[in-house]
């Protein structure tokens, strides 16, 4: 009978014991799920300039070649600025029924004739309602206004517009697209002949592909720009790669990326040959 006991006992201490070993095998599993969903989301909102946080971003980008064709007025296609470092800082202010994020673009431009100065600085608040945020992504819409730059290397001149994005998020895939229209606050009697008030149409499409890790490729600043004047396109093609690295209180994202031009013929303005920048950018919790 003791023996019999002795078994029984032994069984059932077994038995505890797997049930215990199980119990905190799915424990662990269901921690590093949910730390891996955590970073997963973090890295996301790494790449997503919608996302209700607070973002510091400093670049630095090299324009070194132009296309330098013949224009249809038979003068030859101008080069634009040779570098630029820029200074991006959004500020989310989140409300019971909407969030505003209010994003300030600052860029100290060099050209080739060894002329510098801060460019026009671009200011915009887009506006979520919430209602627009579905979880996987978010639309918003809001005012742009543009600060006078030096006029060695920008225009001397407020601006004003609006900037509308739809971003989301499925998979490892992050997409959407950013626009902006904007106006010049000038006397249209200074325009020369032939031109308006109305400064191009700039389309962004975002996509991005996560490679694991905190690796990501994207299509970078990718800018179509479309002409009122002369109706025409200019649609540049890049590729960036970088890695989001996801820390206790926020995220660092690191990137490289080169930009060329694609379509160019018959714009009136410049097109790079060549373009290279250098990121980085820090994110945290809105305080």
């Amino acid at each position: 009978m003791n023996q019999e006991y002795r078994d029984i006992s032994s069984t059932r201490r077994y038995r505890g014991i797997c049930v215990g070993r199980t119990i905190i095998a799915l424990v662990i599993a269901f921690l590093a799920q949910s730390v891996g969903a955590q970073e997963n989301d973090a890295e996301t909102k790494a790449l997503d300039s919608t996302a209700t946080q607070w973002s510091f971003q400093l670049a630095y980008q090299t324009m070194p070649d132009y296309f330098d064709d013949i224009l249809d007025s038979g003068q030859q296609r101008p080069a634009g600025a040779t570098d630029y470092v820029q200074l991006r800082i959004v500020a989310p202010l989140p409300f019971e029924k909407f969030t505003i994020l209010p994003r300030v673009t600052l860029r100290h431009y060099e050209n080739a004739q060894g002329q510098s100065g801060i460019g026009n600085t671009e200011i915009f608040g887009l506006i979520i309602p919430k209602k627009w945020d579905w979880g996987t992504g978010r639309m918003g819409i809001g005012p742009l206004i543009t600060l006078p730059g030096d006029e060695d290397v920008a225009r001397d001149e407020w601006g004003y517009g609006f900037a509308a994005a739809y971003v989301n998020s499925k998979g490892k895939w992050f997409y959407g697209v950013l626009m902006t229209q904007s106006w010049r606050s000038i006397d249209p009697v200074a325009l020369p002949a032939g031109t308006s008030d109305t400064n191009p149409l700039g389309i962004a499409p975002i996509v991005n592909y996560r490679l694991g890790n905190g690796w990501y490729v994207s299509n970078g600043d990718q800018i179509i720009q479309y002409d009122w004047d002369s109706k025409e396109f200019k649609v540049p093609l890049g590729v960036r790669f970088g890695r989001v690295l996801v820390k206790e209180k926020g995220s660092w994202n690191y990137y490289f990326e080169y930009q060329t031009t694609v379509v160019y013929d018959d714009w009136p303005g410049s097109a790079v040959e060549n373009s290279y920048r250098f990121n980085v950018t820090y994110t945290i919790p809105p305080f």
